[in-house]
């Protein structure tokens, strides 16, 4: 504690990413990054725009982006948003369309940066309790509320909600912002972002960390009504108005573009996944079906803290949560075809 931090501070719990230790190479499972490279196109984009227009600003409306993902999903750009990763469309959203009066609902085991947001802007919520399988029931949500986030597929547990499901939750809070957080949907699920011309109190999050390869870029998009990205407009030119420098915004455009590569790369990942799967389950672990590119496993002997410690030891890392209910828990992102082989010959080693 510092004398100089105010009570919030004090009081905050933030969030933690998945470590990343320098003291060897390691195999990285533990971040959900896209083994593979991003698109030529996209580098070469970036090269191209590192010159001397560097000393000017970026466009603070990113309207060259926006209407290159516009078009991408059929809409319009005043249907799109974009930010600094989707952690930042996230962290704009909370105090956008959610208030102190009601509670926020989201699922008891989820990605954790909801909770901190939340603490953040002193904003209540209430967790909403997946089954014993983690499965997200929409009834659930048809409860008074002052706006739900929902990840899809769902993080850590890779869950995923059919587009149904969604319209239920949905219908059942049309006075209120749902926010559908889809940085995994690429990877087998579909998206909502169609829903948003039914919907205007839908907001779909996406990234380009995850599918396109440029988690080190920081590009995120939004999805909405325009009421609704003009509700974001005005959060983020409270803040920052240059979320986007010049290098993403050039990338960005690039990656959206290359569809071919991006499909190749995804199709790729989806393989490693389905056999990466197979294997875990040969070996005795059980594994939730993932649509996303990680797997959520546990092993009916073995805990998952004392394989999280040996995996670490032979040089691989993998993500461990020690918290309830996931505690038994690794989460395992999906990389090339070598590291899925170098982990799972790890986990023969340990006997599992």
């Amino acid at each position: 504690m510092s004398t100089y931090w105010s009570e919030l501070t004090e009081s905050l719990e933030p969030y933690v990413p998945g470590e990343q230790p320098k003291d060897r190479t390691y195999i990285k499972l533990n971040t959900n990054e896209n083994p593979y490279p991003p698109s030529p196109k996209a580098l070469e984009a970036i090269r191209e725009a590192a010159g001397a227009d560097l000393r000017l600003y970026p466009d603070p409306t990113c309207d060259s982006l926006r209407e290159t993902i516009a078009a991408h999903y059929d809409l319009t750009k005043e249907h799109v948003f974009v930010g600094n990763g989707s952690d930042e469309i996230l962290a704009f959203a909370f105090p956008a369309f959610f208030s102190a009066t009601r509670p926020i609902l989201f699922p008891d085991i989820t990605y954790s940066f909801y909770p901190v947001y939340a603490q953040l802007y002193r904003l209540p919520y209430e967790t909403v309790p997946t089954d014993e399988q983690f499965r997200i029931d929409p009834k659930s949500y048809s409860v008074p509320n002052g706006g739900v986030v929902l990840p899809n597929p769902n993080a850590p547990t890779a869950r995923y909600l059919i587009v149904n499901g969604i319209k239920e939750i949905l219908e059942a809070n049309r006075g209120q912002v749902v926010i559908v957080d889809e940085a995994y949907i690429d990877f087998g699920g579909e998206s909502v972002v169609p829903l948003v011309a039914e919907y205007p109190n839908l907001l779909v999050v996406q990234t380009l960390s995850k599918s396109r390869s440029l988690a080190g870029l920081r590009v995120g998009m939004a999805f909405g009504h325009p009421d609704l990205i003009e509700g974001l407009n005005r959060v983020k030119n409270s803040f920052n108005s240059y979320t986007l420098d010049r290098l993403a915004l050039a990338g960005a455009i690039a990656a959206i573009e290359d569809r071919a590569y991006f499909e190749e790369t995804n199709r790729k990942v989806v393989t490693t996944r389905e056999r990466t799967t197979a294997a875990l389950r040969e070996l005795g672990f059980e594994v939730i079906d993932s649509l996303a590119n990680f797997v959520f496993v546990t092993h009916p002997v073995k805990e998952a803290s004392e394989l999280f410690a040996a995996l670490k030891e032979r040089g691989i890392l993998v993500r461990y949560f020690n918290k309830p209910r996931i505690d038994r828990y690794l989460r395992v992102s999906i990389g090339t075809d070598e590291e899925m082989d170098a982990f799972l010959d790890a986990l023969r080693e340990l006997a599992v």
